[in-house]
C-alpha cells in the first residue's frame, strides 16, 4: 500500500514538472528567443561572462588581488602574438605586472556584483515605495512621487556621484575595499528606483480597483499581504525588464565612478577601474591595458541590453 502511494505520489510530481516544461518551451516567450539569433548569440555572451566571473579563481593563471604574486619585472608587457609577449600573460600585463586577463576575470566578478547588488536594492526599495504610494494614495502617494520627479531631474550619474560622496565624507577615507563595495551599491540603488516606482505604481492603480482585491478586502486580508501575496505578482512582468536594461545601467555606472577615481580601489579592481588605470599609458604605446577591458565592458552591457530589448518585446502581447 506504501509502495503504491509513493509511485501515485511521485508520478503526481514528475507530471506536473514535465507539464510545467512543457509550458515553458510551448510558450509565446520561448519560441520568440528561438526565432531571434541576435538574442541568442547575447544570451550566451552573458552566460560567457557569468560563468567567467564565476570561475575566476579558477581561468586565471594569476590572483591579481594577490600582491605576492605580482612581479614589477614582468610590468607592461605587450599581448603574446607580440614580439615581447611572455606566457602566461596573453592579454599582456600592466604597470603592477598584473595580468590583463585575469585581471579582467576577476574584474568582471566585481562590477557583475556591484550591478546585481545594486539592482536588487533599487528594484527592492522602488517596488515597495510603488506598491505603497499605489495602494493607498493620498498624501503618502504624493510625497514619494514628487520625490521621484525631483530625482528624474538630475541624471543617474550624478546622484550616485553626491550619494557616494556624501556617505564616504560621513564614513571617513582609508575605507577598505569591502566598504567601498558597499557604498557603491547603495549610491546605485538610490539612483534607479524611480523607475521602479512609477511603473509599479501606475500597474498597482490599475489592479486595485478590480474584483478580486474587493474580495481579499472583504475576507479581511491586512493590507500587506494583499499588496505582497496578489497585486506584486501582476506587475513583475514590467519589473522584470526594467531589473535587465538597469543591469547593464549600473554596471556602467560602477564603470564610471571608477573610472572618475570614486569607486572600487585599485587593490580589487573593477573594470572601471582597470580602464582609469588603463587610460593613464594609452599615449605612451600600452593600448592593451585599457583596450582588453574597455572591449570587454562594452560587449558585456552590449550584451545585457540587447537581452532586456528582447524581454521587453516578448513580454509585451501589443508587439507579438
Amino acid at each position: 500500500m506504501h509502495v503504491t502511494d509513493s509511485s501515485q505520489v511521485s508520478s503526481a510530481v514528475k507530471t506536473e514538472y514535465v507539464s510545467w516544461a512543457e509550458r515553458f518551451f510551448d510558450s509565446d516567450i520561448w519560441a520568440s528567443f528561438k526565432r531571434s539569433k541576435l538574442t541568442m548569440v547575447a544570451a550566451l555572451l552573458t552566460a560567457i561572462f557569468l560563468i567567467a566571473a564565476i570561475l575566476a579563481g579558477v581561468l586565471s593563471p594569476q590572483n591579481p588581488f594577490d600582491p605576492a604574486q605580482l612581479e614589477l619585472l614582468n610590468s607592461r608587457l605587450p599581448p603574446l602574438w607580440e614580439a615581447e609577449g611572455q606566457v602566461p600573460f596573453v592579454l599582456g600585463t600592466d604597470e603592477q605586472g598584473r595580468d590583463i586577463f585575469s585581471a579582467i576575470l576577476y574584474g568582471l566578478r566585481v562590477s557583475l556584483l556591484v550591478g546585481f547588488l545594486g539592482v536588487a536594492f533599487s528594484a527592492a526599495l522602488g517596488i515597495t515605495l510603488g506598491l505603497v504610494a499605489g495602494y493607498f494614495g493620498g498624501v503618502i502617494d504624493t510625497i514619494i512621487m514628487r520625490i521621484a520627479d525631483v530625482q528624474l531631474t538630475f541624471p543617474a550619474i550624478l546622484i550616485a556621484l553626491l550619494v557616494d560622496g556624501v556617505v564616504k565624507s560621513i564614513l571617513g577615507s582609508g575605507l577598505d575595499a569591502a566598504t567601498i563595495l558597499s557604498v557603491l551599491v547603495f549610491s546605485i540603488g538610490l539612483s534607479f528606483w524611480v523607475q521602479y516606482a512609477r511603473t509599479v505604481r501606475g500597474s498597482v492603480l490599475v489592479e486595485k480597483n478590480k474584483d478580486y482585491i474587493a474580495a481579499a478586502k472583504l475576507i479581511g486580508l491586512p493590507a500587506p499581504v494583499i499588496m505582497l501575496k496578489h497585486i506584486l505578482p501582476n506587475v513583475t512582468g514590467p519589473v522584470l525588464v526594467i531589473a535587465t536594461i538597469n543591469l547593464a545601467l549600473a554596471i556602467i555606472t560602477e564603470a564610471t565612478l571608477s573610472f572618475l577615481g570614486t569607486g572600487m580601489p585599485e587593490t580589487m579592481p573593477s573594470l572601471g577601474t582597470l580602464i582609469r588605470i588603463g587610460n593613464n599609458y594609452l599615449f605612451s604605446g600600452e593600448w592593451w591595458i585599457v583596450a582588453f577591458p574597455g572591449f570587454s565592458l562594452a560587449v558585456l552591457v552590449l550584451a545585457i541590453n540587447l537581452l532586456g530589448d528582447w524581454l521587453r518585446d516578448a513580454l509585451n502581447p501589443k508587439l507579438r
